[in-house]
């Protein structure tokens, strides 16, 4: 009896860990930009989708110690793919279907046009995205993943800063504006309780608009952030 509860006990892990999904990453490329968010499944297969919810690449993380690596690389997968028929909806025909054991949906035809074509669910992980009534700088955009909910600055904060991810979950994100730093105006200031700066106009011409404190690599709670 003790061996056949160990065996349903581990069955139930590992078909909860091969069909698991989670936000893992947030890729901020030229250290102002959100261009990605990343979802890893329970086989370690990475996929990114775009802020508005379509789908750019998928693959496995590329071991940093290997030659030729940079950060954001990924490996082909090389499980078995499955893409949507010409018998599916217009709205996702043609689109991928399965990752190795992750299904993936899509809003369809049917939806409103800020949702329509949209991923709708990776795995058992549902997607949700700002509609054509919220404002104008985060309209379509990524609202929540699962339980975690994506907040973006609005037409009423300083123009720099307007449309660009503002908190993920309880992480917040702030960026420098044009009165902080006319020369790095833009750009990522902290995560968390993460801060970063920046070399400025009064620093050596060759130095300027680089990092000068904080880590492209910042992980706060379950969520990598990758400042490309």
């Amino acid at each position: 009896m003790k061996i056949f509860s160990l065996l349903i006990s581990f069955f139930i892990i590992t078909v909860g860990t091969v069909y698991s999904q989670s936000l893992t990453h947030v890729v901020i490329s030229g250290a102002t930009t959100l261009s990605s968010f990343c979802f890893t499944t329970g086989q370690q297969v990475i996929i990114k989708i775009s802020p508005d919810g379509n789908i750019l690449e998928w693959g496995i993380e590329v071991d940093p110690s290997r030659n030729g690596y940079y950060r954001g690389k990924l490996d082909p997968y090389m499980g078995r793919v499955d893409y949507y028929g010409p018998e599916s909806d217009e709205a996702f025909r043609g689109k991928v279907k399965s990752i190795g054991a992750c299904t993936i949906t899509y809003y369809s035809s049917s939806q409103p046009a800020v949702q329509k074509g949209k991923v709708k669910t990776i795995g058992t992980l549902q997607l949700d995205y700002y509609m054509d009534y919220d404002d104008a700088n985060y309209r379509g955009k990524l609202k929540s993943a699962g339980s975690i909910i994506l907040n973006y600055y609005s037409s009423y904060d300083n123009e720099v800063y307007r449309g660009k991810l503002k908190a993920v979950g309880n992480t917040s994100l702030t960026y420098y504006s044009l009165f902080d730093d006319k020369l790095n105006k833009g750009k990522i200031k902290s995560i968390g309780t993460s801060n970063y700066t920046w070399y400025n106009e009064f620093d050596r011409k060759e130095m300027q608009g680089a990092m000068k404190s904080g880590s492209v690599i910042q992980k706060v709670n379950t969520v990598t952030y990758n400042i490309l």
